[in-house]
Parts: C-alpha cells; structure tokens; sequence
C-alpha cells in the first residue's frame, strides 16, 4: 500500500468553516451537548497548539487545544480530535496527537485534559483522572476523563472545578 502523503499545519481563523463541516459530518448536533464543549464555548483554539492535516488540498483532520483551568492551575483542553472516516486508521489521529503534544511542551505547558476514549489516548500518555479530583461543568464518564502530564509530576496536588478560561 502506497502511503499518503499527509501534511500537518497549524490552524488558522481561515479554516474554521472546513474543521466545523468536519465536526459535524464526525459528531453530528449532539457535540453542543457534550460537556467538553461548554468548556470550549466562547473561547477559540489556540492556535499555535491547534492543527490540521491535509491529504493534498482536502483537510482530513484536525485537533484543537483550548486554554482552561483545573482549579486556579491553567491547563489545556484538547479536543476534537477528529479524523474524516475514509482516513481514520492510518496514523492521521496519532499524528496531529503528537504534533499539538509536542506544541504544549515546547510552550510551557504542564496539563492537558480530554473527554474521550482512555485505550486511544494511553498511548500518549494520558491516564483517567482518580474520582473527585475534577469536577466537570456538567456528566463525563469518570472512566473518560483524562489528563496527560506534560512535565513531571505535574498534576500531583492539583484539583478542583473545571473551568473556561473566559470566565
């Protein structure tokens, strides 16, 4: 099998429209209703930590990283990561994990959190949160609720509420 020859870039406000018709062919309506997003609501990517993969001029994927706190600890929220179905399977989603990771590390950054699937996401590091050390703006699967230490030791001693960075 031929490789593809993805391209990985940084988001920009350009490309909003292409990742929401991505999000909405991958999620559908009931994304808005997902408790990551009220963390998300009102607050853009960072875009210097966000990122889109491209097979020739087709955008494939993305990944956005948001800027929140745990408590008073900054921290990012990754998410969406999501892939166009025809090209999931093929390192697309392991690639835009490792480039926005690689990002937050170089920036300084010490906390990522996620709501997804804790066998996808072991592989770059992320663990479940132990119970009642976030509180969630709203019901997450406490087995879904993953954090990835950027540096170490990172997230020992810390908890609280969850929270947007625009409040």
């Amino acid at each position: 099998m031929t490789e593809l020859p993805i391209t990985v870039a940084q988001e920009n406000p350009a490309n909003g429209a292409a990742i929401e018709r991505l999000h909405r062919r991958t999620f559908g309506p009931g994304r808005f209703a997902r408790t990551a997003f009220r963390l998300r609501e009102g607050v853009p990517p960072d875009y210097t930590l966000s990122f889109t993969a491209h097979v020739g001029t087709m955008m494939v994927g993305s990944v956005r990283q948001t800027p929140m706190f745990i408590g008073t600890t900054p921290a990012l929220l990754l998410g969406p990561l999501t892939v166009e179905p025809p090209f999931r399977a093929v390192g697309i989603g392991a690639r835009l994990m490792k480039v926005c990771m690689d990002a937050a590390r170089d920036q300084g950054h010490r906390l990522i959190l996620l709501v997804g699937d804790a066998p996808y996401y072991e592989r770059f590091g992320f663990k479940v949160v132990p119970p009642g050390r976030i509180a969630m703006p709203g019901p997450v699967d406490p087995g879904r609720l993953l954090v990835a230490e950027l540096q170490p030791d990172a997230f020992a001693g810390i908890s609280g509420p969850a929270r947007s960075s625009a409040h």
